[in-house]
């Protein structure tokens, strides 16, 4: 049988609100207590199974856990047993008895988890949810995690009716979205307990190793099979990035330590940038073949992302660019504080506004629909499809423009343009040009309502050309390889804002080529790969030396050190200028990939 739930963790401010709530609602005390079973190299984890003996109250429960089909759907297998017995038997001739006949080492108990769990069953319009708040310890040795996270299962009906309980859950109490589960964060902890276990550990090696433990989640590769649609392909392309933005964000608000360990580092806010950016360039990669979110989602992803880029900005100032000047020769001067300084990324990470768009466009992900026809889309008024999904308003004192910059492209109008203008058939309002030429005429303007469109439908002579992923996503990265290579081959004529739009359109193209990497020729891609790295790179110091030079240029007038800032910046720049202009250059000898 498979499970739909979403997991979210519990700020400690908001525990003892969660379990009255509860309570008050006559939820139901269980303790649990699960034992976590696999070999010294972690075959089944590697495998993606999970094995666990679990005391639910008096009785036992073997359970075994495969992914499903999206991020909310978990593969799973109960068996009754009459006491702590782990019988592999029961798996013989399953879709998992191969894994289990593959192993090469002896299970052994990893982990355990020992719980409190807090459970009762809601019924809604559009099904029955069960929630379940589980406190408690998961432990690996000499090691323990505190667990603090309430569920809401899929009893019956449509998955739409979990978030919609998580939706009113997540604001009143600050829930924040966790995608681990107990058995990736004990197996994690397992990893961890061996590796400070060691005799020989130093005391480097041992705070790498927590340091590790809580890292940064990077990017990850995507599989898109050439069988996909293109709102399958989206679908996959996004979930990978959202997870990405999910666990860094999730690292960022200190889920497992809050006044214990800093957690939330730099490169966490660096790495939850690029799962957004990766998120917009698989937006612009597929739009006009699958459905968008809604024109809000998007506009204030934007602000999102400013928001933890002027924290980024911050980051690259004090680890890069002024341990360069320093070294340079700069003579050193107190750093002025900004006249209005950043949100904490913590803060915005762990927010009611931005952990309610991450829950809205997880739910996006497991319903992507085939981008409405441009006829249909104009017969039904440019009211067809888009999900129902609550508006985003941006965050505080912030607005939709941010590094990426653009118009939000339409999710529901779905026509492939690169940028939306204006609604055409918008009336004339009173004083504008076209109402005086109305009422000059003795012409009334009668109301938009009263009047009836027309737009009559063609059925062209042959069907449209199928549009088989590989083909679709080969054409458009090949013109967006056009583009990029156009303005880079002169870069050293564009101006600063031109070299700005340029670097963020070959970033683009970048993530553009790692989610279609499974579809193209691999012996073609290394090579253009690394080229268009190359150029990247050098973009990429050049962005940040402009940020760094706009800040100078502020403190020069109080602090006249920043003049050696400037200069050195500048020069700089102008070695790097020749640098990119042969880095295009090399780029447009490389290999074609869409041969």
């Amino acid at each position: 049988m498979s499970e739909q739930e979403l997991k979210l963790h519990v700020p400690a401010a908001a525990r003892a609100n969660v379990e009255r709530e509860l309570k008050q609602a006559g939820a139901e005390r269980v303790p649990l207590h699960a034992m976590y079973f696999d070999t010294p190299d972690r075959e089944l984890a590697r495998a993606r199974i999970a094995i666990r003996l679990r005391r639910e109250g008096r009785n036992w429960v073997q359970t075994l856990k495969t992914p499903g089909a999206n991020a909310i759907t978990r593969v799973e297998m109960n068996h009754p047993r009459p006491g702590p017995i782990l019988d592999l038997s029961v798996y013989a001739g399953t879709e998992v008895h191969g894994a289990l006949a593959a192993l090469k080492g002896e299970l052994e108990l990893r982990y355990e988890t020992d719980v409190i769990r807090l459970v009762r069953k809601t019924r809604t319009r559009l099904g029955t949810v069960e929630i379940a708040y589980d406190q408690g310890v998961l432990r690996a040795g000499e090691l323990e995690l505190p667990i603090s996270e309430v569920e809401f299962e899929l009893m019956s009906g449509r998955p739409a009716a979990i978030f919609a309980t998580a939706r009113t859950w997540l604001p009143r109490h600050g829930l924040v979205l966790d995608p681990r589960s107990k058995s990736e964060r004990g197996d994690g902890l397992a990893q961890l307990a061996h590796a400070l276990a060691r005799p020989d550990l130093t005391e480097d090696a041992r705070k790498a190793a927590i340091a590790e433990f809580w890292g940064p989640r990077p990017a990850k590769p995507i599989h898109l099979s050439p069988g996909m649609t293109p709102p399958q392909g989206l679908a996959a392309v996004a979930s990978e990035c959202l997870n990405q933005i999910m666990r860094n964000a999730a690292m960022l608000a200190e889920v497992d330590t809050l006044d214990v360990y800093g957690a939330g580092q730099p490169e966490h806010v660096h790495q939850l940038r690029v799962g957004i950016r990766r998120l917009r360039s698989a937006w612009r990669l597929f739009r006009g073949w699958a459905e968008l979110p809604p024109d809000d989602a998007q506009n204030a992803l934007r602000a999102y992302f400013a928001a933890f880029g002027a924290n980024r900005d911050q980051d690259v100032l004090q680890e890069s660019i002024i341990p360069a000047l320093v070294k340079a020769g700069m003579p050193t001067f107190p750093i002025p504080e900004a006249e209005t300084a950043p949100v904490a990324a913590r803060e915005t990470a762990a927010g009611k506004a931005f952990q309610g768009w991450l829950l809205d466009m997880l739910e996006w992900t497991l319903d992507v629909r085939p981008a409405p026809e441009t006829l249909e889309t104009a017969v039904a008024g440019g009211i067809a499809g888009g999900h129902a999904r609550t508006s985003h308003p941006l965050p505080g004192g912030l607005h939709a423009g941010g590094e990426d910059g653009g118009h939000g492209s339409s999710g529901g109008a779905g026509t492939g343009s690169e940028d939306s203008g204006g609604d055409a058939g918008d009336t004339a309002s009173p004083g504008t040009p076209g109402a005086d030429m109305a009422g000059a005429k003795g012409i009334s303007a009668a109301p938009r309502h009263a009047l009836e469109i027309i737009h009559p439908t063609i059925i062209p002579l042959t069907p449209r050309e199928p549009r088989d992923l590989p083909t679709l996503l080969g054409r458009r990265l090949r013109k967006w390889h056009r583009q990029v290579l156009a303005e880079g081959q002169r870069f050293a004529e564009l101006d600063i804002p031109t070299r700005h739009d340029l670097r963020k359109r070959a970033k683009r193209l970048r993530y553009g080529l790692s989610f279609a990497e499974s579809l193209l020729p691999a012996n073609r891609m290394r090579d253009y790969r690394r080229r268009l790295a190359a150029v990247q790179d050098v973009l990429g110091e050049m962005n940040d030396l402009s940020v760094a030079h706009d800040l100078y240029r502020q403190w020069s007038s109080r602090h006249p050190q920043a003049w050696f800032a400037l200069g050195w910046i500048s020069a700089r720049q102008e070695k790097l200028t020749g640098e990119a202009q042969r880095a295009f250059a090399k780029l447009g000898t490389a290999k074609r990939f869409w041969r």
